[in-house]
């Protein structure tokens, strides 16, 4: 009896529910870990006297970091494991936390930087094809979009603690990485009992650990539901391809020859668009509302607003996924982000704009909730995480670039456009993803992704 039948016939009850507020709650520090820098930057420059320029990279030293820590966490998920690359992505990213609130001079604080953005970037890279792996086809859209809906919570939390922490409190941008920091102790603790992913296991050929786990999460579900499990329905692939010992050069080969580069090609390219737009608007909305002659007291409250859209743009998507395909809800959100937009760029009342970049930041987040669940569903079990992270890393060189790039135009072009040239971009996307897409609601891993690969790999 195949072991994956048995897993995705599984209905969704507690202990998946445990599974995603396991990683979610990893999502929610990442997030906040991203925004909170934003927060931290009026005050370290009056701690050290910094230039705009050190500043500068102070901002690029998250984003830079996510960039090797999504690539390395894909290319050892898939080699030692996915929990295990999980469980010391948080630590690392814990530990620098503390480090950069402990900074006695800006060249730490830099370093601890990149550091805890490495350990944030390989625990967003991993977690959702870690926890896809174990969910029903009929439910995966919806469940990994919701996962990634946790990084709202984090982007909330950090505005608040910009305006209620770092702005009231003496060294409040220490206190606030502390509080970033500190809980991740106990989510380590809770995580201790996740079990490897099934999917993983089989392609390891461990085969006995698989049978365990499998069996292990039939009995929590059927004493969830206090009902019989549903039947094993017949399948075609009784477990995924096998695994092979990859490294980055063999990654990007396999990920661009044959059949996997239109998959690739397009996923990288959603990639970007969504990281360039959602991290050239986030950190200079604050800077572009004072432009438009905001105090920056309400430019921190108008950020709050901002970010607060994001909880129904990720939730939203995540339910959409489901009915639309995730293909034609990026392509929606990615339409609705445009011209969101445009209405922006055309704006010059605070309140319109403040509306105008609350709705963007919906539809860029909606857009986010459906990327994560495409992702990880074009790539077959033993590259996935690997596809996966380097989709990731590739999407944050739109966020290192996309600062300078807005920064630049802004000067040139003015606030309309800016907002323009976003605009464009992400009309790009829609297009690309309309046509080039893949179609992924309701069909297992499996039938994605080990049918054509193999016969792709093997040539």
């Amino acid at each position: 009896m195949s072991l994956l039948a048995r897993l995705d016939r599984l209905p969704l009850s507690r202990p998946h529910y445990l599974l995603l507020l396991l990683g979610g709650l990893g999502y929610t520090f990442d997030g906040m870990d991203s925004a909170v820098v934003a927060f931290l930057l009026p005050s370290v420059q009056d701690e050290w006297g910094l230039t705009n320029a050190q500043l500068g990279l102070i901002g690029s030293a998250t984003p830079f970091g996510f960039l090797f820590g999504a690539t390395c966490a894909g290319l050892l998920g898939d080699r030692i494991g996915r929990r295990k690359v999980m469980m010391w992505a948080l630590a690392v990213y814990a530990l620098f936390s503390i480090v950069g609130a402990m900074s006695p001079n800006y060249e730490i604080f830099l370093g601890a930087r990149v550091l805890a953005g490495f350990g944030a970037g390989a625990e967003s890279a991993i977690i959702a094809p870690f926890l896809s792996e174990f969910v029903p086809a009929a439910r995966r859209g919806w469940f990994v979009g919701a996962l990634a809906g946790f990084f709202s919570f984090g982007f909330v939390a950090a505005a608040l603690l910009g305006r209620f922490v770092v702005q009231p409190l003496p060294e409040g941008w220490r206190w606030a990485q502390v509080i970033t920091a500190v809980p991740i102790v106990m989510l380590l603790w809770w995580r201790r009992s996740l079990p490897e992913s099934p999917r993983y296991l089989l392609a390891n050929g461990r085969t006995a650990e698989a049978e365990a786990v499998v069996l292990d999460l039939e009995r929590k579900v059927q004493a969830a539901t206090k009902a019989p499990l549903p039947p094993v329905p017949e399948t075609a692939v009784d477990k995924p391809a096998e695994a092979r010992k990859i490294g980055l050069f063999s990654a990007l080969k396999f990920l661009w020859t044959g059949r996997m580069a239109r998959r690739t090609a397009i996923t990288w390219l959603i990639w970007f668009v969504i990281t360039f737009s959602y991290y050239g608007f986030f950190t200079w909305i604050p800077t572009l509302l004072v432009q438009q002659g905001i105090t920056v007291t309400k430019s921190f409250e108008f950020s709050i607003i901002i970010y607060l859209a994001q909880v129904p743009g990720y939730f939203s998507a995540a339910w959409l996924g489901e009915f639309l395909d995730r293909k034609n809800t990026i392509a929606l959100y990615l339409a609705g982000a445009a011209a969101s937009a445009f209405w922006m760029s055309q704006m010059t009342d605070p309140v319109m704009i403040t509306t105008a970049a609350a709705v963007l930041s919906f539809f860029l987040n909606g857009t986010y909730a459906a990327v994560y669940s495409y992702t990880p569903e074009v790539f077959p079990t033993w590259i996935r995480a690997s596809g996966t992270g380097l989709s990731s890393a590739f999407g944050r060189i739109g966020s290192i670039i996309a600062p300078s790039v807005i920064g630049m135009s802004a000067a040139s072009l003015g606030f309309a456009g800016v907002f323009g040239m976003t605009t464009a971009v992400l009309a790009v996307g829609v297009v690309c993803t309309l046509l080039f897409g893949l179609s992924t609601a309701g069909r297992s891993l499996e039938d994605l992704t080990e049918t054509d690969t193999r016969k792709a790999a093997t040539r």
